[in-house]
């Protein structure tokens, strides 16, 4: 007999899978960008990429009110949701029909593509966007002009995930970085998605 605080066989086996697909995308990231500066992080152009994606994961994982689905779903959509943009790895072979359909929904040509076609798609992809522009937001001194446009951009997502999913750590995180005074721009190129 198991007690209150031992792992259970179905809790065992998420870990484990979890930690397998952290580690492809870890991977694809670092070997199989499809340009260089898709491998790091553009504020010190050194940081592993991939810890964006595994950020996502674990925050939304971290969302103790939403439903097991969209949390254990999305978070797997969030490890995955740059691999079909950033790198030429495509998706392992054994992403569900489910967690594709996120990965395929969330993948647009490039920010500007996104921020016109995104609010058609449902409130779980406007939500697994949210994760990903608030962790944008988090390394964003090299952002330049477009910030501003940014910051309305996940506001605007905000507000749609309190809406639909009531008041969620991201949507906490994401106010109150959207309100902080911007720090000093620092030179850097590229496209955040």
């Amino acid at each position: 007999m198991r007690t209150r605080f031992e792992a259970n066989p179905e809790t065992v086996a998420e870990a484990a899978s979890l930690a397998s697909l952290m580690s492809y995308v870890m991977n694809a990231h670092a070997t199989k960008a499809r340009k260089p500066f898709n491998a790091v992080r553009l504020w010190d152009r050194r940081t592993p990429y991939g810890i964006h994606p595994v950020w996502c994961a674990m925050t939304i994982l971290a969302e103790t009110t939403l439903p097991e689905v969209v949390r254990q779903n999305g978070a797997k959509a969030l490890l995955l949701h740059d691999i079909l943009e950033d790198t030429r790895a495509g998706l392992p072979e054994d992403t569900s029909p489910e967690v594709r359909a996120l990965v395929e929904d969330m993948t647009f040509e490039g920010l500007a593509d996104e921020q016109k076609n995104v609010w058609d798609k449902s409130p779980v992809i406007l939500l697994l966007k949210l994760y990903d522009k608030v962790s944008n937001l988090f390394d964003a001194t090299w952002m330049t002009d477009g910030k501003p446009l940014y910051i309305e951009y996940t506001r605007k997502l905000c507000g749609i995930a309190r809406n639909n999913f009531g008041e969620l750590n991201i949507v906490r995180i994401a106010e109150a970085i959207c309100k902080q005074p911007q720090p000093p721009v620092c030179a850097g190129t590229g496209d955040p998605t």
